[in-house]
Formats: C-alpha cells, sequence, structure tokens
C-alpha cells in the first residue's frame, strides 16, 4: 500500500514539475494509471491512494475486472488506450469513460451508432500515427481532417488527438506535432506521454498522460 502511494506521489510531484516548467497547471494534466495485464490486487492500492484514472488495452479484460472495482469505489474513470474493433464499439461505449484509439472511418460508423444506441458517449480522441509507421495503429496524418469530418457527420464530438511516438528516437518533435495538429483543428485534449517520456509531454501541452510502469513497477 505504502509502495503504491509513494510511486503515486513521484508521478504526480512529476508532473507538477514539468507543469510548473512549462508555465502549466499540475491540475490541467489527468494522469491515467495504465492498468492492462494488471489484476484487482494490483490495482486496489492505486485506489486507496486516491488514484481514479486508469487505462486498458482490451475491452473482454477491462469488462471481466472492472465493474467489480468500480462498485467498490464509486468515482472511477476507466480509460481504453488500446485498439478497438469495430465489432466491440458498442460494449466500449457502454464501459468506458474515455476511447483514445478512433482511428479509423469503420470504427467511426460504429462508434456513432454505437453511442445513439447507449444514450451516452465517452470522451474521444483521434489516435493519429504520428512517426507514420505501418505496424501501429492511428491515422494518418494527411487524413485527419477527413476523418475528424466524417466523426462530425456520425454524430460524435471529438475532443482530442493521441500519439505514441517510435520507439528509440527523440519523442518531442511528435508530441510538439501532436499539440500542433491539435490547435489546428481546434481540439483541446492531447494524450500523450507514459512512463519513459511523459514530462516532456506535460512541457509540450498533453493535458493526459498513459503512465504503467512507474506506477505499477515493471512487468516480471
Amino acid at each position: 500500500m505504502n509502495e503504491a502511494a509513494d510511486r503515486l506521489a513521484g508521478v504526480e510531484a512529476a508532473i507538477a514539475g514539468a507543469a510548473s516548467r512549462a508555465q502549466r497547471r499540475a491540475g490541467d494534466v489527468t494522469l491515467i494509471a495504465v492498468s492492462k495485464t494488471h489484476d484487482a490486487d494490483a490495482i486496489r492500492p492505486l485506489i486507496a491512494a486516491g488514484q481514479r484514472h486508469f487505462g486498458e488495452n482490451r475491452v473482454q479484460e477491462a469488462a471481466a475486472k472492472w465493474p467489480a472495482l468500480q462498485r467498490e469505489t464509486p468515482g472511477i474513470a476507466l480509460h481504453l488506450i488500446g485498439q478497438l474493433q469495430s465489432n466491440k464499439a458498442e460494449e466500449a461505449a457502454l464501459l468506458f469513460d474515455a476511447i483514445h484509439s478512433v482511428d479509423r472511418s469503420s470504427l467511426v460508423q460504429a462508434l456513432g451508432k454505437a453511442c445513439a444506441r447507449a444514450g451516452r458517449q465517452p470522451l474521444l480522441f483521434v489516435q493519429v500515427n504520428i512517426g507514420d509507421e505501418e505496424q501501429k495503429g492511428g491515422c494518418a496524418v494527411a487524413d485527419l481532417p477527413g476523418l475528424l469530418a466524417e466523426a462530425t457527420e456520425a454524430g460524435l464530438k471529438i475532443e482530442g488527438l493521441m500519439a505514441i511516438p517510435p520507439a528509440e528516437l527523440e519523442p518531442a518533435p511528435y508530441f510538439a506535432l501532436l499539440d500542433e495538429l491539435a490547435e489546428r483543428h481546434g481540439l483541446p485534449l492531447r494524450s500523450m506521454g507514459m512512463s519513459g517520456d511523459y514530462e516532456t509531454a506535460v512541457m509540450l501541452g498533453a493535458t493526459h498522460v498513459r503512465v504503467g510502469t512507474a506506477l505499477f513497477g515493471s512487468r516480471e
């Protein structure tokens, strides 16, 4: 319990320091604890320490463990940060408070219908393939205006952009590009930065950082 609280305090302090250096308010940055692959017993200490935003990669995994945890502690916000299959759109619209991986036309159409049926819409981010990497999900930078327009036509309100910079490269230019793209399209939110680079992301405009290892420790 104390270890989880110490890790959380350390990350929160680092976010506050980075925000201060960028003349931003730490309260404008949402810390998402990436709980994918971690079971309920590993998650509860962070909840007890005060963490309320958590990120999952898969709809099935989240559906299996989070309803019980949310009954134990009301007020938890669940973020889908992994790729979403169109046939899981309806379940995702009901389960998640935010979806960070809207990235293609078929998913926009599926989510538009799912949100209408559910009578609710999670906070939505378009994932941008910021480094033009074949192996990664995300909409190409050139296709972003069209996808945003299609989302509006489907009745969806996109609030921000998400990106994962190429591994092993300096992330700052990619964070700066995402910030510029969000500004250009009038989107207030930027989901960027993970355990190794979240301080840089905060200094370059991140409103949501997705941190796993720094909060849960290294995986076995």
